[in-house]
């Protein structure tokens, strides 16, 4: 029989491994080769002791003696709530190198936004955006990996990793098509479920390469390594029971064969019986056994490297463990003898910085964790008191717990880790808080779920509003958050009563004024075809008492000239009462894009007012500054979203529309990431339609609609363009004319009942009285009157220009001629040169104008209208032709 073993195995663990280390040789070969090569990435999978940790130390191994720079770090049974703290030793080697100037360099702007969940720099008084964080993470060891190419990342128990680093890993491996490094990753299945698990397995999903399963050694490699082990004379009935009892397990197999040499057994068939009870006393019971047998201080020492879990060095763990330094050295140096903890790997020395120790096996880790008594366990951790280790305090009505948990979570918010922050706060409603700080945890959990779990914030802010403590600005604040929640989670009627009620119970003064504005915002922005009688006009009234002379008289100005855009009332009036909300045409402190006290809906409702109502340039460039601000700030989740949104508005509006297409194609990649579904995502989807239609790019157009879900159900809050409207022209442009007028005739019903008129954003009417102008010529007319009357009544020069075109559209001879015209003198005086375009070709066809058509011609060119620019060459084709 021959025996099976790896050609100058440097580890015994690595027998059997030749197709691993062959993938791995080649893709350091791969790395090495161009700095420009792609990023690959590998995944380890196998059960607990087949040798991942050993085929990670020869990656190491064989990167190293190609001159790659290796970074590595494990994940830990203990410190899976510990935010950030794999991703952190990874970076350690790179961190501890950098001078704080120098980091500041190559971090950039994301130095001040990934530098607190690195530890190189303090948090902010804020919560970060947990995306904006990972982001800045990503873009931090993008730009170190460049510096130290050729660069491998190792990351050994990836299922005992932080959430945070796993959501950091996940996005990074989604972008390692552009960058030249290597990424090898070893779990276990299994182990992890919830989040954690989805991030490993978009891990996995990103891997070039399928994932690597590792499997147990055959009956002749447990032979070949018994002998190698033990001599040559060891009988073929002894080898084969080394098999059966590891499983053919390598670390078992590995541990087994020690036990043997110690006890010097003889490795023939007679002595084959005792191999089981040896494996006992090596894993399990048997291994606590034997580090009893190594006495108390042993014990005690071994228990507190369990509870550490990282980062272990002998004076460090003798404080926890109450050892002078003579008896910590030498129960460290039994258990090194013992097989229980080890020097780490020379290689590897880097990865922890002043760690002296490690766990053998993270089998023998978790053994000992396990076998420490569970009161003592519990003390262990207190008397630890990092804050890693405050979620395993037990419960005992400890207010200074208390207070540290909730610093605990405040660093956590800080950074972006809100899920930790969560389990913070969870665990200090379990102590349980005093009475008179109860309601401000809960206030202080509810805040730290509102990014992720809105449902949850609910329940937290209902209650902790139900209870006494929460007074003041705090329960103001609880009041509004919880709305906001209400408001996420598609309650909109119960956000409005919830700060309707709050009011009600307030004296005048600007509280009262707050809670007034946010009810009026919550219902400025409800989609729902009922509105409260007379809001409207009770908020022209409360706003005419407004000078602007703090936010909450600022926000219902903005409140009330949003109002008047959506119901399309003089647009100079509308104008001056958003300029009144300004300080010299600026936002007012607190009330900027990333001040949290307000909240982005009121900011885009103030630029929006502008864009549609012809003042284009003050909607840009308070677009462009949010876009900047939560670019700044990292800010990356659903802030950016609606950034990129609308600025592809205003770059529609404006007639730009290839640079419209490039922003609202960016909002929708990061809609993708925050979820579907949500209004931010109808912003964007409905957008690019929009834009891909005036683009003349239908079949896009239509493909992204199908693709994202851009059909009936409407979302409950108001999007710009009106999307009942933007779909009816879709439908009209795919040849689906019938559904198409159903779907305008919707979007008009709709805009009455909620007493919409603005002719710009909800056009329906105009492209209905279009679509019936052949069958319906008299519905049609009535139509065209109603859009002229709007479009005067707002009084823009685009919303005249555009109903006039519709009336031209439905006449004929001279007097088609004589409306095109018109359209052409205001559209020209207009922002909007997509519109301006239309109707230059739209006259020139009607008046068979040469110098009309060319000067429409070159207009669709500069917008990017490849569909009206088609239309203006066959018009002057065919004119061409006719001359």
């Amino acid at each position: 029989m021959t025996e099976v073993r790896p050609p100058a195995a440097p580890s015994a663990a690595l027998w059997e491994r030749d197709e691993e280390l062959a993938a791995i040789a080649e893709a350091v070969d791969v790395l090495c080769a161009d700095r420009s090569s792609p990023g690959t990435l590998m995944v380890l999978r196998g059960e607990a002791g087949l040798g991942k940790t050993a085929l990670l130390a020869e990656t190491r191994r064989i990167a190293e003696r190609r001159g790659c720079t290796v970074w590595s770090a494990r994940g830990g049974e203990t410190l899976r709530t510990v935010p950030f703290n794999v991703v952190r030793q990874l970076l350690q080697p790179a961190l501890v190198s950098l001078l704080p100037e120098e980091a500041r360099e190559y971090l950039g702007d994301w130095y001040g936004i990934a530098g607190p969940a690195l530890g190189i720099t303090d948090p902010g008084d804020g919560h970060a955006d947990p995306q904006g964080v990972c982001e800045g993470l990503v873009a931090a060891v993008r730009r170190l990996a460049r510096r130290d190419w050729p660069l491998v990342l190792l990351v050994d128990d990836a299922h005992w990793a932080d959430q945070e680093t796993l959501y950091w890993l996940a996005a990074f491996a989604e972008r390692l098509a552009d960058l030249s490094v290597l990424v090898v990753v070893a779990r276990r299945p299994g182990e992890i479920s919830g989040v954690s698990a989805r991030h490993l397995d978009a891990v996995a999903a990103a891997a070039d390469r399928p994932v690597t399963n590792l499997s147990a050694l055959t009956p002749e490699a447990a032979a070949g390594l018994t002998r190698a082990t033990l001599g040559e004379n060891a009988d073929a009935a002894f080898c084969r029971e080394v098999w059966a009892v590891t499983g053919g397990n390598p670390y078992e197999t590995v541990e087994l064969l020690a036990k043997v040499q110690d006890s010097e057994l003889e490795p023939v068939e007679a002595h084959a019986g005792e191999l089981r009870e040896l494996n006992r006393s090596a894993r399990g019971g048997g291994l606590v056994a034997r580090l009893e047998e190594l006495g108390i201080d042993a014990t005690r020492f071994a228990w507190a490297a369990a509870i550490l879990g990282d980062g272990i060095t002998v004076d460090l763990v003798a404080r926890l463990a109450t050892l002078g330094a003579d008896d910590a050295a030498r129960c460290a140096e039994r258990l090194r003898s013992a097989r229980i903890l080890t020097v780490p790997d020379p290689a590897a020395a880097g990865r922890t910085g002043q760690a002296e120790l490690e766990f053998v096996h993270p089998l023998i880790a978790t053994a000992v964790y396990n076998s420490i008594p569970d009161a003592l366990r519990r003390a262990m951790h207190g008397i630890a008191a990092a804050a890693r280790h405050l979620l395993e305090v037990h419960p005992d009505d400890d207010e200074e717990l208390v207070w540290q948990l909730r610093e605990a979570a405040r660093e956590h918010l800080a950074v972006g880790a809100p899920d930790a922050a969560r389990r913070c706060l969870e665990r200090a409603l379990e102590e349980p808080p005093r009475p008179e700080v109860h309601a401000h945890v809960l206030y202080e959990l509810g805040s730290a779920t509102f990014l992720t779990a809105p449902a949850r914030t609910i329940g937290h802010l209902r209650t902790a509003l139900g209870m006494p403590g929460l007074d003041g600005d705090r329960r103001l604040d609880a009041v509004i958050r919880l709305s906001q929640a209400l408001l996420h989670n598609d309650q909109m009627e119960e956000a409005v009563r919830t700060v309707e009620a709050e009011a009600a119970r307030l004296p005048a003064g600007p509280a009262r004024m707050r809670l007034q504005a946010v009810q009026f915002m919550w219902e400025g922005v409800h989609a729902g075809e009922t509105i409260t009688a007379g809001r409207s006009e009770r908020l022209a009234e409360l706003a005419a008492t407004c000078t602007g002379r703090d936010n909450s008289e600022r926000a219902l100005l903005i409140l009330r000239g949003f109002d008047g855009m959506m119901r399309g009332e003089n647009a100079e009036e509308i104008v001056e009462i958003c300029d009144r909300a300004l300080v010299n045409g600026r936002l007012a402190p607190g009330l900027g894009w990333t001040d949290a006290e307000w909240g982005v809906e009121l900011l885009l409702m103030l630029a929006s007012s502008y864009a549609y109502t012809d003042r284009l340039d003050r909607a840009e460039s308070f677009f462009s500054e949010a876009l900047q601000a939560y670019d700044t700030a990292g800010w990356s989740g659903g802030h950016l979203v609606l950034a990129h949104a609308y600025v592809g508005l205003a770059h529609r509006r404006r007639g730009r529309l290839e640079a419209a297409e490039t922003s609202l194609r960016e909002s929708l990649r990061h809609a993708e990431r925050v979820g579907r579904g949500l209004p931010l995502y109808w912003t964007a989807t409905c957008n690019l339609v929009d834009t891909l239609l005036a683009r003349g790019h239908v079949d896009e157009a239509w493909a992204v609609a199908e693709r994202h879900g851009f059909a009936p159900p409407y979302p409950s809050t108001v999007v710009l363009p009106d999307p009942r409207s933007v779909r009816g022209r879709l439908l009209l442009a795919v040849g689906r004319t019938k559904d198409g007028i159903n779907e305008l005739e919707a979007a008009e019903k709709a805009a009455a009942a909620r007493g919409h008129q603005n002719p710009v954003h909800v056009f329906g009417a105009a492209d209905l009285a279009r679509a019936l102008a052949t069958e319906d010529p008299a519905r049609a007319a009535r139509l065209a009157v109603d859009v002229r009357r709007r479009a005067e009544r707002l009084g823009t020069d685009t919303a005249i220009g555009e109903a006039l075109r519709v009336a031209a559209a439905l006449e004929t001879g001279q007097r088609a001629v004589r409306l095109a015209a018109q359209a052409v003198t205001y559209l020209e005086s207009s922002p909007c040169q997509y519109e301006h375009a239309a109707a230059r070709i739209e006259h020139g066809t009607l008046a068979r104008s040469v110098p009309d058509l060319e000067r429409g011609l070159a207009l669709a060119r500069s917008c990017g209208a490849d569909g009206l620019a088609e239309q203006a060459r066959t018009e002057l084709a065919t004119y061409a032709g006719l001359r």
